[in-house]
């Protein structure tokens, strides 16, 4: 049921899928992401709280608050299934 589905997750997943296909390799900062899926920090961060405890995410923060995230091979395997598009090359 896609009604069950947080529209919010469905945003930050999607933006991270893009950002594996148009920056292989390097992970997007959480400002960047927060901007790209027009959440507000606080909300990306809820999110990617989830989807790092599921396995699917991966994040680096530093002590200032800054940080960045990126797909793992399962939010990788995951996003391929979801979005319907052939895995970026890396």
């Amino acid at each position: 049921m896609s009604d069950d589905i947080d529209p919010a997750l469905v945003a930050v997943l999607a933006q991270l899928w893009r950002a594996r296909t148009e920056t292989p390799g390097r992970a997007w900062s959480l400002a960047k992401l927060a901007k790209q899926a027009g959440l507000p920090m606080s909300a990306l961060r809820r999110q990617l709280t989830g989807l790092t405890d599921g396995g699917l995410v991966e994040m680096q923060m530093s002590e200032d608050g800054t940080g960045s995230a990126w797909l793992t091979e399962e939010g990788v395997t995951l996003c391929s299934t979801v979005f319907g598009e052939d895995e970026p090359a890396s």
